[in-house]
């Protein structure tokens, strides 16, 4: 959460003049309601059941780029599509730029308690590991403007293997 998953997503699909999705952006366009309300009316066994329907759609398309929810990696099947469908980047943020990020935000589910920074934490050491089997570039977002970011992921990416 507040890695920057859906700016440097937006972004780095402009500069490669492809079609941008959210996981998240499209759940709720096909839900009629935003995430909170979904977590609120389904808890969020149901959500991620909608998240794994809409994650396995959107990686069958050819020449998008994707972003996802910061729990989408939870789910083996989302991390097997996810590392099928295409080329994964973890845009890794510490906790504490996370909390930053996050601070102000109340479409944060996970983050309704009494001690978000330490949810995020429990958050990250679960997640981090998930994120870094599947990915094929881990691009560390902290202190780094969003252009700088894309700029070096398309760098990146240029210079990856084919498979």
């Amino acid at each position: 959460m507040g890695a920057g998953k859906s700016t440097i997503g937006r972004l780095l699909a402009k500069e490669m003049r492809l079609p941008f999705k959210d996981s998240d952006k499209e759940i709720e366009l096909r839900c009629g309601a935003n995430i909170p309300w979904i977590f609120d009316k389904e808890g969020e066994p149901g959500f991620r059941e909608r998240e794994q329907a809409m994650i396995a759609e959107l990686c069958a398309l050819d020449g998008v780029v994707l972003a996802t929810g910061g729990g989408a990696v939870m789910r083996e099947a989302n991390r097997h599509a996810l590392h099928e469908g295409g080329r994964v980047i973890y845009l890794h943020a510490s906790v504490e730029q996370q909390v930053e990020r996050t601070s102000r935000d109340r479409n944060r589910p996970l983050l309704r308690t009494a001690n978000p920074e330490a949810t995020l934490r429990a958050l990250f050491e679960i997640r981090d590991p998930l994120y870094r089997e599947i990915a094929d570039l881990v691009v560390e977002t902290d202190e780094r403007p969003p252009r700088m970011l894309v700029y070096d992921i398309f760098e990146r990416l240029q210079k990856l293997p084919l498979r």
